[in-house]
């Protein structure tokens, strides 16, 4: 089955796995407090705004954010400056809606602490922001509602490759943050 991007949120953990049909020649990098996907080396020039962005991005000392585009930097952003979890991910989904392109692919997002996870989606029908106590799934199609994953990884490096390994169609490269008492960790996995 084909989902699309998905996020998979819970205490402590997030991931976020790209898969493409259209622009499988991406990866993530990892840069300063982020981890971005962007296009390949060898991947066809594009002037599409969707395919380069951060998919990770650390807030604070205790608080990641993981998501599918231009979403997450504002998420980030908003935690900064002390919004709290829930606020953040609904005032920047709901600022920047779904995306206009030709399928309106909806944004999705995750937000982790220590202790909580949020995971929120904006699509064409609906604005969706929800507090969960276990790994939580969304994705851009056909699982574009949050409902429980079974997510056995516990550290980023082990999720990054578990959402990476996931049973749905066409995986690019995926990413993950783990929130503990020494702050965040990231990882990823270019297939």
């Amino acid at each position: 089955m084909y989902v699309g991007r998905f996020v998979v949120v819970g205490p402590g953990l997030g991931a976020y796995r790209v898969s493409s049909r259209s622009f499988p020649n991406r990866q993530v990098t990892a840069r300063e407090n982020a981890l971005t996907v962007g296009p390949t080396p060898e991947a066809p020039e594009t002037d599409n705004p969707y395919i380069a962005y951060n998919c990770v991005r650390v807030a604070g000392d205790d608080l990641a954010v993981v998501g599918n585009g231009a979403h997450v930097d504002p998420i980030a952003e908003k935690l900064d400056l002390g919004y709290p979890p829930r606020d953040a991910l609904a005032t920047a989904l709901f600022a920047l809606d779904y995306e206009k392109d030709d399928y309106d692919t909806p944004r999705i997002a995750g937000i982790v602490t220590g202790d909580d996870a949020y995971i929120g989606t904006v699509r064409a029908d609906a604005l969706i922001v929800k507090r969960v106590t276990e790994p939580t799934i969304v994705a851009t199609y056909e699982t574009d509602t949050p409902e429980t994953y079974p997510l056995a990884a516990t550290d980023a490096e082990a999720a990054a490759r578990e959402v990476y390994d996931a049973d749905f169609e066409h995986a690019v490269c995926a990413a993950a943050a783990e929130v503990g008492s020494s702050g965040v960790e990231t990882a990823y996995y270019n297939g």
